[in-house]
C-alpha cells in the first residue's frame, strides 16, 4: 500500500509498472527531432474529421489503440481509463473514448494531465481496486488556438515567449509486476500563482509551480538532482525552463540534468515555434515515446517527470485574472 513520506512524496510499494505505451502525433511534430520515436505520424492533422475537436478525439483513440496493440491487450482487459485534455469539459477525452466501453475518469490538470493521469492510474493499481489501468491525454494546435487565443484566420503575431501547442496524444498502460519501468513514487502539486497574466508567456507562469513540486519532493525523499539521470518537465519551453533553472539556483540547487518536453519535440529555429512546445500532448507524446523507450533500453534508469499546467480558462482570462499553475510529479525507474 502506498505511504506518505515527508510533506509531499507518495511512495508506491506494490511494484506498479508501465507495461505498454504509445504516442501519435501530427505532421509538424513528425518533422521534429524526435520523429523516429513516435509510433504513428499522421500527415493530416484533421485525420479526415470535420472539426479540430473531433480530430483531437481521434488522436486519443489512436494512441490508446496503439498502446493496446503493442501490449497485446483488448479493451475488456482494462479496468479503468484516466484521461484529460485542454478543451472545455474535456470533450477531447469523453468523446474520443466513449466507444471503448471502459470505466472512465475524466481529469483536468491542463498541460500536467499526462503525469496526473499516470499517477492516478498507478495509484488505482496500488490501491488494489484495479488490475490494469490506462493513462492518456492529448492536445491539438488548432483546437487550442481556437479556444484560448484567436481564430487561426486572424493570423496574430506571436511573441517570442509564446509556445506552440503540440498536436498529438500519449497513452500508457500500467499494472503490477509486468514491464521494465517501475512507478516508484509520485507527488501531487499545489496551486502556485505569481500573478502573471500574459497568456503569451505560459512558461513564466508555470516555472514556479514546477520548482515548488520538485523541491518539495527532493526534500521529502532526502534526494538531490544528481541522484537522477534526468529531471524532465512537461512543457515549460525554453523561457520557462531557463526561469526554472534560475529559481533553483537561488536555492543553491543545480538542475544541470534538467530537460523539457517542450524543448525536445520541435526544432526551435527550423520550425519557428518561438519558445517551444506546449499542451497536454507535449508531455504525453514525448514521455510515451522517446523517454520511455530510452528507459526500456537502459539509457535512462532513474528519472523524475514533472508536468506543469496553467489552470486558467477563457473566462478567467477575459476577466483579467492571473494564471494559477500546478505541477504533478512521478518518479520512474528501471530495476
Amino acid at each position: 500500500m502506498a505511504k506518505r513520506q515527508g510533506e509531499t512524496a507518495i511512495i508506491l510499494e506494490n511494484d506498479v509498472r508501465i507495461v505498454s505505451f504509445a504516442a501519435v502525433v501530427g505532421p509538424k511534430e513528425a518533422e521534429g527531432p524526435l520523429s523516429r520515436y513516435f509510433d504513428k505520424k499522421e500527415s493530416d492533422e484533421m485525420l479526415g474529421e470535420k472539426s479540430f475537436e473531433k480530430a483531437e478525439s481521434k488522436f486519443q483513440q489512436k494512441a490508446v489503440d496503439e498502446a493496446f496493440k503493442k501490449g497485446g491487450f483488448k479493451r475488456q482487459d482494462m479496468d479503468v481509463i484516466f484521461a484529460g485534455d485542454l478543451l472545455n469539459q474535456c470533450i477531447g477525452s469523453s468523446y474520443g473514448l466513449r466507444d471503448f466501453d471502459i470505466p472512465f475518469v475524466g481529469l483536468y490538470g491542463a498541460c500536467s494531465t499526462m503525469v496526473l493521469s499516470l499517477v492516478s492510474a498507478a495509484l488505482s493499481i496500488e490501491g488494489g481496486w484495479a488490475k490494469r489501468a490506462v493513462a492518456v491525454t492529448s492536445s491539438h494546435f488548432c483546437s487550442s488556438e481556437r479556444q484560448f487565443r484567436f481564430p487561426l484566420e486572424y493570423g496574430g503575431q506571436r511573441p517570442p515567449t509564446a509556445q506552440w501547442t503540440v498536436t498529438g496524444a500519449g497513452a500508457a498502460v500500467v499494472q503490477e509486476k509486468v514491464g521494465k519501468i517501475k512507478v516508484k513514487a509520485a507527488a501531487i502539486g499545489k496551486i502556485v500563482d505569481f500573478g502573471i497574466t500574459d497568456m503569451g508567456n505560459m512558461g513564466a507562469a508555470m516555472a514556479p509551480a514546477a520548482w515548488d513540486t520538485i523541491s518539495a519532493f527532493l526534500k521529502s525523499t532526502n534526494t538531490q538532482p544528481s541522484d537522477y539521470d534526468l529531471i524532465l518537465t512537461g512543457d515549460l519551453g525554453f523561457t520557462g525552463s531557463e526561469l526554472l533553472v534560475q529559481i533553483a539556483k537561488k536555492d543553491n540547487v543545480d538542475l544541470s540534468n534538467h530537460n523539457d518536453c517542450g524543448m525536445m519535440i520541435f526544432d526551435r529555429e527550423g520550425q519557428d515555434v518561438h519558445s517551444g512546445g506546449s499542451g497536454c500532448g507535449c508531455c504525453g507524446s514525448v514521455l510515451c515515446s522517446y523517454v520511455l523507450q530510452q528507459m526500456e533500453q537502459g539509457n535512462l534508469k532513474n528519472i523524475l517527470v514533472c508536468a506543469t499546467g496553467a489552470l486558467m480558462s477563457t473566462t478567467s482570462t477575459q476577466q483579467g485574472e492571473s494564471i494559477p499553475s500546478i505541477a504533478h510529479l512521478v518518479h520512474l525507474s528501471v530495476e
